[in-house]
Formats: structure tokens, sequence, C-alpha cells
């Protein structure tokens, strides 16, 4: 269960975050006021997995909406707030959200906050599946392996695995080098950073996808990577 909800009274705010949020496998819902909110959060209360409240909206503010949140649900609250003041910031804590961000901020930087809350309290692995299959290889995210159509293991070292896992996770995205970086390595790639490169062409070759024209993991000139093949996912 990786769905949603978002309070925020600016519309390009609440689209650019529903439209990021949906490319990495979240279900979103939006509202644009507190009285939307609740409504809203009655509605699918028992369904959410987080919830995300602006400080500032024109009806009320964060600060009741998570009180009200917290009267009838544990549900994880990220508070989104543009004072540097730090009282905002301790007030909100103070009244059970998990975590806060301050504006401006980048929806990398909020993808982040949810994953990492999504971590900490094991919603994400009970939302993922176990297995990943394309093209007759099959990848088992609890024994940490791959196997080949042939049902051999596939050699490869941990590096390998976790951004083979990212990307059947998010097969057809087009994903750029920083994200894969920070997927792998906990960082940015830096302007001749050559490290991912080099990390991609092995994958390539552990897969049997080398070549000038790779068909599983191609590259988009001047905006990242994107794996290609079709991936279906299941428990069993």
């Amino acid at each position: 269960m990786r769905k949603i909800l978002i309070v925020d009274d600016d519309q390009k705010t609440r689209t650019l975050l529903k439209t990021y949020l949906e490319k990495n496998q979240y279900e979103v819902g939006l509202a644009h006021n507190g009285e939307a909110f609740l409504a809203e959060f009655n509605r699918y209360a028992d369904e959410l997995s987080l919830v995300i409240l602006d400080v500032m909206l024109p009806d009320t503010d964060g600060f009741a909406l998570c009180k009200t949140v917290r009267r009838r649900s544990n549900v994880p609250i990220i508070m989104l707030t543009a004072s540097s003041d730090e009282t905002d910031r301790v007030v909100g804590l103070e009244l059970g959200a998990d975590d806060y961000i301050s504006k401006p901020y980048s929806p990398r930087e909020l993808l982040a906050r949810i994953k990492a809350i999504h971590r900490r309290t094991g919603m994400d692995n009970a939302a993922a599946p176990r297995f990943y299959r394309f093209v007759g290889f099959t990848l088992d995210t609890v024994e940490r392996t791959v196997t080949d159509p042939r049902g051999e293991i596939v050699a490869l070292t941990g590096l390998d695995f976790q951004l083979l896992k990212y990307f059947v996770e998010h097969a057809g995205d087009i994903l750029d080098r920083n994200v894969l970086c920070e997927e792998t390595r906990g960082r940015d790639a830096g302007p001749m950073d050559r490290f991912l490169d080099v990390q991609i062409s092995r994958l390539r070759l552990r897969l049997n996808d080398g070549g000038k024209q790779p068909l599983l993991i191609k590259t988009v000139r001047g905006a990242g990577y994107v794996f290609s093949a079709d991936v279906s996912s299941s428990n069993v």
C-alpha cells in the first residue's frame, strides 16, 4: 500500500508532485485546502501510507490538520513549511509529524524523505513484490539473486543487483544519472564521474545485453537510461 495524500494550495506544486511521485510507483491523492483534504482523508484513511501537509493553507493550517489526523490515525506525516523559523518545525513534530521539509525543496528530496519513512515503517517491504520477471530472467528480491532463462544464477555484485532491481522497478521510465548514482552510491554523479557508465556496461554484459544496440538497458542521449523490457511482478 503506497497511497499518498497531499494538501497544498499551489496548483503547480500539486501537479508536479503528483506527476513525479506517480512515476516512482506511488498512488497520489490531492487536495487544495483543509476542507478538501479532510474529505479525502475521511474517505481513504485506511488506505493511506503517508500524508503531506502544507503548513500555510487558505482555510486552515497544517498544524490543525496534523492534530486531526493524529486523533484518528498513525499514518506517517510530512510537513511542508515556507518558514525558516525552527518554531514551525518543532510544533509540527510535537503534534505528531514524522518529518518536515522547508520550502523551496526539490521533488527528489521529498521522494527521499518518503522512502526513508516507508523503510522505517516497513511499508516498502510490505508493498513490494518478491519476484520480477523479464525476457526469461527472474529477479528475487528476498534471496537477492537473478536467474537466467536456463535457470542458472547470474553472477552479480551487490551494486549490480541494486542497480538492476531499481531498473526493473522503474521499467519504461527514463532515469537520469544522478538518480541512479543516488540509488547505488548515495550521492549525485559528478561531471567527470564514469563509475555509473562502467557499472551499467558490466551489468549489460552479465545479462548478455552487450553490443552497440542493447535491448534491455538503453541509453537515452542527454537524458539517462531506460530499462525497455516488459517486466511482470508477483510474490510467487
